[in-house]
């Protein structure tokens, strides 16, 4: 059986992209060479120029040590603690419903609450509210 090709948002190929330059800039930046940031995240040299890349086929947590070892902020300035977005975040989850049943005609009603909620939580991420 062929597999299927996964196609992504263009949304996410720029962000991939921009997070793989992002990560080989900061390792120049700091004279690393992809061979010393590679052994110290425990990978193969050839699965760091894929992150660089912004290849969508990397594990998510190898890609974020890559950033964290290279100097890259992820998510907010100089974080050296997540703990309180984290704990942000789990207030709002909190906040919808934990299971969202859909019967026949529900679902775009089901839909387009989630977008409200989601739109709301977005702006009150930004702590504008």
């Amino acid at each position: 059986m062929p597999s299927r090709v996964r196609t992504y948002s263009r949304l996410t190929e720029q962000a991939l992209s921009l997070l793989g330059k992002e990560i080989r800039l900061a390792r120049k930046q700091r004279g690393m060479s992809e061979a010393d940031l590679s052994a110290r995240i425990g990978i193969a040299r050839s699965t760091l120029q894929l992150i660089e890349k912004g290849d969508p086929r990397v594990e998510i947590g190898l890609a974020f040590e890559a950033a964290a070892l290279a100097g890259v902020d992820l998510f907010v300035p100089e974080a050296t603690n997540l703990a309180p977005q984290i704990a942000r975040v789990d207030d709002k989850l909190a906040l919808l419903p934990q299971s969202i049943p859909v019967a026949e005609g529900e679902a775009s009603t089901w839909r387009s609450r989630i977008r409200e909620a989601l739109k709301y939580l977005r702006y009150w991420a930004t702590g504008r509210c």
